[in-house]
């Protein structure tokens, strides 16, 4: 930018001859002439505010959001543009202007800070607004009221420093142009974590913690209270993004999810409003985290109690929790901490400038302007016939007397019962008066300059007062307090505020806990739980879950699209557990174990057999006894008889064999029982196809089975899930097939020679006897086969020992009964004429007796074999 002939000094050009000094003044006196011909003005800037540097030695300046923002332009393009005004009044942002102008009078009238020198002021509004707090800077640095940018015009007192600019998106912008020429800015409520960069903003500093700390504190605070779901609302700028993005980084972390993340509007949109209640409204989440000024919130804020949402806790940043404009605390209820403030606000001229007069008028709804009162009252008169009702004379009712009591009044602008950014103000504003006197009282020979050089309070350059602000370390007169700046940032300490209600029904800020950032990590933090007062005068902290924990036993199940926090708890497998809370998958138990009912702990699988003492153990082997018993029976009857005909006649070796081998079945039935021991195993099936085998037929190849493959007790774990099956483990299925095969094979030869001799004629039919033992047998062992399939654990066995029993009773009752009944109830039909065969037929056909034939089919196999699994 090039300004060649403008009748301004340049900021940069300190070391321009004098003779060009002079010329600049000299054009700077006649500037109305010259400037017609060398600048051209854009644009007027219409700012208000405070200003006193007349006979001062250096001028600090300030700026604060007095108003909430600018009026409407109407885009009038026919005459030279001037900038917007500004619209409603803020007593609260007022208040800390009026500090500035407080401290600065403290500090004047002080003999051991600055006593030499006489501290002058220049206060902008900013009106909450980004282009005016560029206005009130480029008007500060040039010096007068029209802006020149890069040059500082007039030979007036030296600027020392910045005190402002209010919100952090204001200060962003202002610390951009003040960082170009090294100019000192100190900050009192601009706490954006973006303004920590020295490579962006190398001259910005501030009296207020960097919102890292207030977000890592607020972060902290969600997850001290266990919420895991919330939401977020963030205001338009600088501060809200970043603040709210610091806070949802560190809580995402730690695995809290953002239920909804809305934007307030910095337009008054009604709209916008609406869709951010009902997004509110609509969400689960318990508790919403606010970071944004008590302007742009108080808008929603008044739709939610229009529409009665209440039931939500809020996280508030340090914007807004004191806002007068969000809560009505009730009047001054402690001491000041800035001893003279409230003397000093309570006692303001009205008349002594346009915006203290402002001030006035708003606040008692009045006017201080005689003619606009007397407009004012011939407006609220009524017409009667059209004619004015009454004649207004003396005072109009809506003038100001200049003496109303502000003290009277339960106001937020002399309320100083919380003095946060208040003091905030005030500390900047001593900072700024410390670092001048570090500067005046530089030593010289002993200075921080090139050639241990001092600067000159009177005419220092910006970069130089820089040096002392940065370095700066003093104590506060009133409470001690300790300030010096960390690269440009205090240190993070935050009372934690809780509203509460009074007995006057009156909200009270009541401080419950702090955080302290340059603590230790696990000391950062106190809150006492028991002094907070939660929604509806609840004394336990709300839940804010998407979903509920989910407990052992259970495993989160995410739901697709939803965040990681809304989850269905899921119920483990059969065999699985989960031990502790919100487990992501289910332990599978191996080995020997299996999930209790509630699937939280593995436990030893229940062992399980046919034990000798449970009631079915009893039963079989009372079955198998009988059975044995009747066997041995019959064995004795036929020894009682045996030289009768007809025990000679069923070959008397051949029967006692097969009495013999039931005696065998049917107690080796009862090896089946109990708690499978290897010896056990090796007998039962064995005894069982010896037994039905006549302990002949398969001797061989049940001496190789037990050699090389013999059955073995063996733990079942895949039967059943719960349990452990103890049974025999039959070694070689080759084996055991080929056995029961060769058993199967003699009975299917016995019943085929039965069944061709069922006809014969003989007295005793010995075929029909052995063709029914037959037909059960395979009846039995049929059926058996589904059966034992469809059975698990020890029923197994039951099965099988009852297949065995009935084989066995089967075989016992169809060859043996009859000839039992012959024996003990018909001896008359024991002869030996009746064992022989029948005459032949005249067609003469020679017929056999069934008892040769029997002879032949008994001796292939007496009795069959079972099929065993």
């Amino acid at each position: 930018m090039a300004f060649t002939h403008n009748p301004c000094l340049r900021l940069h050009s300190m070391d321009i001859k004098l003779f060009f000094l002079g010329l600049c003044a000299l054009f700077c006196i006649f500037r109305p002439l010259s400037a017609q011909s060398t600048c051209k003005l854009k644009a007027k800037f219409n700012l208000g505010g405070y200003k006193d540097v007349e006979k001062k030695t250096v001028v600090v300046g300030g700026m604060f959001p007095v108003h909430k923002r600018v009026a409407s332009n109407k885009g009038n393009t026919s005459s030279v543009p001037l900038s917007s005004g500004c619209v409603g009044f803020n007593f609260r942002t007022f208040r800390w202007a009026q500090t500035m102008l407080f401290a600065i009078k403290e500090i004047n009238a002080r003999n051991d800070l600055l006593p030499k020198t006489d501290l002058g002021y220049v206060i902008y509004d900013s009106c909450f607004t980004i282009s005016k707090a560029v206005e009130g800077t480029l008007t500060y640095l040039t010096g007068q009221d029209e802006a020149v940018p890069n040059y500082r015009c007039g030979d007036g007192a030296p600027l020392a420093a910045l005190v402002g600019a209010g919100g952090s998106d204001l200060s962003i912008a202002t610390a951009r142009i003040l960082g170009l020429y090294h100019f000192p800015q100190v900050s009192y409520c601009s706490t954006c974590s973006a303004l920590k960069s020295k490579f962006q903003f190398p001259t910005f500093l501030r009296t207020i913690p960097n919102d890292e700390h207030q977000s890592t504190a607020m972060a902290k605070m969600v997850l001290h209270f266990g919420w895991t779901w919330v939401g977020s609302i963030a205001a338009d700028d600088d501060y809200g993004k970043y603040g709210i993005k610091d806070f949802k980084d560190q809580v995402e972390q730690a695995g809290v999810c953002i239920s909804f993340s809305e934007t307030l509007p910095k337009v008054h949109s009604p709209e916008a409003i609406q869709r951010i209640v009902q997004t509110v409204i609509d969400s689960t989440a318990k508790i919403i985290v606010v970071f944004s000024s008590d302007v742009d919130l108080s808008p929603l804020i008044s739709e939610l109690l229009r529409n009665n949402v209440t039931n939500r806790t809020w996280i508030a940043s340090e914007a807004w929790i004191t806002s007068a404009l969000i809560s009505r605390p009730p009047g001054v209820s402690k001491q000041a901490d800035i001893p003279g403030l409230q003397h000093h606000l309570l006692n303001l001229d009205p008349y002594a400038d346009l915006l203290t007069e402002e001030f006035w008028e708003t606040l008692f709804n009045c006017t201080l302007d005689f003619s606009k009162a007397m407009r004012m009252e011939k407006q609220r008169a009524t017409y009667v016939n059209g004619t004015l009702s009454r004649t207004v004379t003396g005072s109009p009712d809506g003038l100001c007397s200049g003496r109303e009591s502000v003290a009277q009044l339960n106001n937020t602008y002399s309320d100083i019962s919380q003095l946060r950014i208040t003091y905030s103000v005030y500390k900047a504003v001593y900072a700024v008066a410390n670092a001048l006197h570090n500067l005046e009282h530089c030593e010289p020979g002993k200075g921080p300059f090139v050639g241990k050089t001092c600067a000159d309070i009177n005419n220092f350059e910006p970069w130089q007062l820089m040096y002392y602000v940065k370095n700066v370390r003093f104590k506060m007169p009133n409470t001690g307090e300790e300030i010096f700046f960390n690269d440009g940032d205090v240190d993070g300490f935050y009372d934690i505020i809780n509203w509460q209600v009074n007995n006057n029904g009156e909200i009270s800020y009541v401080t419950v806990g702090n955080y302290n950032g340059s603590a230790a990590p696990e000391n950062r933090m106190t809150i006492m739980n028991d002094s907070i007062v939660w929604n509806n005068d609840m004394l336990e902290p709300p839940r804010s879950v998407c979903s509920e924990n989910c407990q052992p036993g259970t495993r989160k199940g995410i739901r697709q699209g939803e965040p990681v926090c809304c989850f269905d708890c899921i119920p483990c497998a059969d065999g699985e557990i989960s031990n502790t809370t919100d487990a992501r998958e289910c332990i599978l138990c191996t080995g020997d174990f299996w999930s209790n009912a509630a699937h939280d702990a593995c436990v030893p699988k229940l062992i399980e057999f046919l034990a000798f003492g449970e009631p079915l153990g009893i039963t079989l082997i009372a079955i198998s006894a009988f059975g044995a018993l009747v066997t041995i029976a019959v064995g004795v009857l036929f020894i009682m008889h045996i030289g009768t005909p007809l025990v000679k006649a069923n070959d008397t070796l051949l029967s006692f064999s097969l009495l013999f081998s039931l005696v065998v079945t049917f107690l080796c039935s009862i090896v089946f029982l109990g708690e499978p021991q290897h010896w056990s195993c090796m007998t039962s099936q064995v005894a069982l196809a010896l037994g039905f085998a006549l302990c002949l037929s398969s001797i061989i190849a049940c001496t190789v089975w037990l050699i090389v493959l013999p059955p073995q007790p063996v733990k079942n774990t895949s039967g059943q899930n719960i349990k452990i099956i103890l049974e025999c483990d039959q070694g070689s299925i080759i084996f055991i097939c080929c056995i029961f095969a060769y058993d199967i094979l003699l009975a299917l030869l016995a019943f085929i020679f039965a069944f061709i001799a069922r006809k014969l004629e003989d007295y005793v039919s010995e075929a029909k006897c052995l063709t029914f033992s037959m037909l059960v047998f395979f009846i039995v062992w049929i059926s058996f086969v589904p059966a034992y399939l469809s059975t698990r654990g020890k029923f197994m066995v039951a099965v099988q020992i009852f297949a065995i029993l009935a084989s066995s009773f089967g075989l016992l009752t169809c060859i043996f009964l009859p000839k039992c009944y012959i024996l003990l109830i018909k001896p008359d039909r024991n002869k030996e004429e009746l064992m022989k065969p029948r005459p032949k037929p005249k067609d003469g056909t020679s017929t056999g007796t069934s008892a040769s034939l029997a002879t032949t089919a008994t001796e292939a196999t007496i009795a069959t074999t079972a099929i065993d699994d």
